[in-house]
């Protein structure tokens, strides 16, 4: 089987005038992925539909200026914070850390500067079996308010197999915290543009959610999805899941009845927005598989982190639309720093922060 490649191009130019390049990893599979140097943005991903006719399955826009101006966080690997810290502030070793707020009084993904407005620097490779770009970012001691001097990288790899994984690593010079994400917006039709995913279907490993308040927040205990509109996991089993056979019913539960349920915690964001409480485990796990049962398309997503926030793009605006994608954003809990019964997202001095997240597309059998 041929290998994987990595070509670089020059793609635009920052506001403040950095150049901007773009790699595009490309597999023998015919999975091809796009990667940004601003915001480290996934830009497209394009993926074989059931007759092998390729599509972009995640939502991109076509220039930097596009990127500077989007409030939606598109592809962008955000930070230091993805999700929301409450009311913009955290203790840390007795000392009170204030943020800039941009999310109704809260904290979101990092502050309105974040890392998904930021040039990273990156360099290509290859070694045989995959191809890649490791991309680089330094974050001065409180830059957004976070403290300590936070080195960040993102390294996005693409297997013969069409696998495209994405792999975090962060260390600082003194204590902080960090919770770093992917937020692409997954479409598996193939449609950039128009469309929705309400025909998509979703499974969730987790048994548990956590519910949150109108601004966004969790309370402090997991609800169980139990005969709620967040079970997405239909059986409840910790048997491995297999992929669906013949021309069956789809594995998981349709997005479009469970967006449109009357349910408070649905209703109260339009939609889903709220993060899922995986199954434990020790290292690398399934979190979640998606399917668009018209293109035939599908992916499974492993992660190491202990949450999965699925949000359904209730308020995505133009040029797309409401419900026009989803993201599955591989997480630690939203306002952690803030939650000592929640998983720690503290980093120190000498300790290394590592993550990782891995997109396994697959196809459904063609139709008979």
């Amino acid at each position: 089987m041929a290998a994987p490649t990595v070509r670089r191009e020059r793609f635009g130019t920052a506001p403040d005038g950095t150049p901007v390049h773009r790699w595009t990893l490309a597999s023998p599979s015919g999975v091809e992925a796009a990667v940004l140097s601003f915001g480290a943005v996934l830009q497209s991903c394009r993926v074989p539909d059931r007759a092998g006719r390729p599509g972009n399955v995640v939502l991109g826009l076509p220039s930097v200026p596009d990127y500077a101006a989007d409030d939606a966080y598109l592809g962008a690997v955000v930070g230091r914070y993805a999700n929301r810290i409450a009311h913009g502030g955290f203790e840390l070793d007795g000392v009170r850390y204030v943020l800039p707020t941009n999310d109704r009084g809260h904290t979101l993904h990092g502050g309105p500067d974040g890392f998904h407005r930021r040039v990273w620097t990156g360099a290509g490779f290859a070694d045989g079996r995959r191809a890649g770009v490791r991309l680089r970012l330094r974050s001065p001691h409180l830059d957004m308010g976070f403290p300590g001097v936070l080195d960040v990288e993102a390294t996005y790899t693409l297997d013969a197999d069409g696998t495209l994984a994405v792999d975090y690593r962060a260390t600082t010079d003194r204590p902080t915290v960090v919770n770093l994400t992917q937020h692409a917006y997954w479409n598996l039709d193939g449609r950039s543009a128009e469309g929705d995913v309400l025909g998509h279907w979703l499974r969730v490993d987790a048994d548990a959610y956590l519910p949150i308040d109108a601004g966004g927040i969790p309370y402090d205990e997991p609800a169980s999805v139990r005969g709620t509109p967040f079970d997405f996991a239909p059986t409840l089993q910790s048997t491995p899941m297999s992929l669906p056979s013949g021309n069956g019913p789809p594995t998981g539960v349709a997005l479009g009845g469970r967006t449109q349920s009357a349910h408070p915690q649905v209703t109260a964001v339009n939609g889903i927005d709220h993060c899922f409480v995986l199954r434990d485990g020790i290292g690398l796990r399934r979190a979640a598989y998606l399917q668009g049962p018209r293109s035939g398309r599908a992916f499974e997503v492993w992660t190491t982190e202990p949450g999965l926030q699925v949000y359904t793009s209730n308020a995505l605006g133009a040029p797309f639309g409401r419900h026009a994608a989803v993201c599955l954003e591989t997480q630690n809990f939203p306002d952690a720093p803030n939650r000592p019964t929640y998983p720690s997202p503290v980093l120190r001095p000498g300790r290394v922060h590592r993550s990782t997240t891995q997109y396994r597309f697959t196809h459904l059998p063609a139709r008979t």
